[in-house]
């Protein structure tokens, strides 16, 4: 029995791991996971085919998993489901700001560690997910460009993400928006270990201190920088599949499918271990 790693995308990171005569809760698989979380920008394992049991129980071994706001699954409610259908989900309404680029948890005190989905039905078209790297978009970075953002601080919001997907909400729809937390970090963070990724994305919602025409400027360069081909990787789904990646410094993005898509996915995200500086 034996966990191998293939590399995808040397420049982010990312691996394949494959799987020989092995489950993903025997102890080398597990082990095997763990180590690749450390080093990997997205893992990603093929035809995993876990049970909900399992999947919870997977979780559990990775790191503290976070409970979703609004409960997630009843026998298991670290799990959360993704869907657009409202049906299965009460924020099926708001699961369309996932089609922007974004990281979780950064209206969060710590933005959360990682990040693990499970494909149980796959969109017949679209709902890809895409992901791109900060940590290699900063260090191809110019040092001149790096300079300029050193000391910047960014809030991000809720309403932030939402006004992408619908940019003329109703009264009532922005004032739920404004209800939700906000919270305000550093642009650049520098992690314990020396590495360096970027706070942006689609909660991004303003530079502080700077006018909002060159904040926006800013950020939609900075986005477009760390989304270009050379920091990115696209994981065309299949039932079963499971993908685990770094959220501290990994945007990622759904790619659009309809509201009536089969597509359901679980998902179970690990709490940060690390405040921004």
């Amino acid at each position: 029995m034996s966990v191998t790693f293939t590399s995808i995308s040397p420049a982010i990171g990312a691996q394949t791991a494959e799987l020989t005569g092995v489950r993903l809760l025997e102890p080398d698989a597990v082990a095997a996971l763990r180590a690749a979380l450390d080093t990997c920008g997205v893992v990603v394992c093929r035809g995993a085919d876990l049970s909900d049991a399992e999947f919870a129980a997977l979780g559990k071994e990775l790191g503290e998993a976070v409970v979703p706001p609004v409960g997630g699954d009843p026998v298991h409610p670290e799990i959360d489901t993704i869907t657009l259908d409202p049906a299965r989900s009460r924020l099926a309404a708001v699961r369309r700001g996932a089609f922007f680029w974004h990281l979780d948890g950064t209206r969060d005190d710590v933005p959360q560690k990682a990040t693990m989905l499970l494909a149980r039905q796959v969109a017949d078209e679209g709902g890809d997910t895409e992901f791109a790297s900060t940590y290699a978009a900063w260090t191809a970075m110019p040092e001149d460009e790096r300079k300029q953002l050193a000391g910047l601080r960014v809030k991000h919001s809720f309403g932030a993400a939402q006004l992408l997907v619908n940019p003329d909400p109703s009264p009532r729809e922005s004032a739920a928006w404004d209800a939700v937390s906000t919270r305000e970090h550093p642009l650049v963070w520098t992690h314990r270990d020396g590495r360096v990724s970027l706070l942006i994305g689609a909660t991004a919602e303003r530079i502080l201190g700077m006018p909002e025409d060159e904040s926006r400027a800013l950020l939609a360069r900075l986005l477009d920088w760390c989304t270009r081909d050379r920091f990115t990787l696209r994981h065309h789904w299949h039932p079963g599949d499971l993908v685990i990646w770094d959220n501290t410094g990994m945007l990622h993005r759904a790619l659009p499918y309809e509201p009536s898509s089969a597509r359901l996915m679980q998902r179970i995200t690990f709490a940060g271990e690390e405040e921004v500086a």
